[in-house]
């Protein structure tokens, strides 16, 4: 017979936003940030059970070598990814992979590479609200190798380094309709002549959510298009497909799994 008292509690400790309890998840999240894909990533997992959809927090859980293993869409950008790391953690997982899509900045990031963020620059706000002016987001190291060593053993053309995280897609794809263009476009130009790989908008976040919170978090990104090549009249396909992504992140937890935190 349940324990009628446990079955509250537990109820009450649903998360607000996520509207997940503690126990539901297991340890490990696999983060996209369109709901649509969701089911997608889960179908790709052993025992895939749909669980909770509340506000852009789509979630599945399924299976890794007996391990459950958590899907959760973020929606777009810091806010909203930050609150789905947040609440996640106090569910119990521990480890968390982005994959997501991002725009090209350096010549040979191609549509259909994988960018696997090592670091991301802070040109958002919501990490300012977690880490001070100065201190970079970071990836974990182990899941960052761990991504390494999946799109190695896969066959996937990759670059691991620095992404650029932020807030406003349209100021980064038409800045000169912003009043503040002049400023976008001079900080886009040093962010790529310092080597910054590839633009998004939630690595930041996440990776700051992630240093405060003791948690491990990696991301890995599908290069859709390439801006820079656009602009220099380079005919290019964009790429759409998040198979090669979702393909990395799967091996990076197989491998993680055997680690402890």
């Amino acid at each position: 017979m349940p324990d009628i008292m446990a079955l509250g509690a537990n109820e009450m400790r649903k998360q607000y936003h996520i509207d997940i309890s503690p126990g539901q998840v297991g340890e490990y999240a696999i983060l996209p940030g369109d709901p649509g894909r969701v089911e997608e990533i889960a179908k790709k997992l052993s025992n895939p059970i749909f669980v909770a959809e509340k506000r852009e927090y789509r979630t599945f859980t399924g299976e890794i070598a007996g391990k459950t293993v958590c899907v959760m869409s973020t929606g777009i950008g810091g806010p909203s990814a930050a609150i789905a790391i947040e609440e996640l953690i106090k569910c119990g997982v521990h480890t968390f992979i982005r994959v997501g899509t991002c725009g090209g900045m350096q010549s040979d990031v191609l549509p259909g590479d994988l960018v696997i963020a090592a670091a991301a620059i802070r040109a958002e706000g919501t990490s300012n609200e977690y880490l001070p002016f100065g201190y970079p987001a970071c990836a974990s190291i182990d899941v960052t190798v761990a991504l390494q060593k999946s799109a190695e053993a896969a066959g996937l053309r990759f670059h691991t380094g620095v992404v650029h995280s932020k807030d406003n897609f349209y100021g980064q794809t038409e800045p000169d309709s912003m009043p503040v263009a002049e400023r976008l476009k001079d900080s886009w130009n040093t962010y790529i002549r310092a080597g910054c790989l590839a633009s998004e908008m939630e690595a930041a976040s996440l990776f700051s959510v992630g240093l405060v919170r003791r948690a491990r978090v990696g991301c890995v990104l599908t290069a859709v298009w390439n801006p820079e090549l656009h602009k220099a009249g380079v005919s290019q396909s964009q790429y759409l497909s998040n198979e090669r992504a979702i393909a990395c992140a799967i091996g990076a937890i197989e491998a993680l799994l055997p680690q402890r935190k």
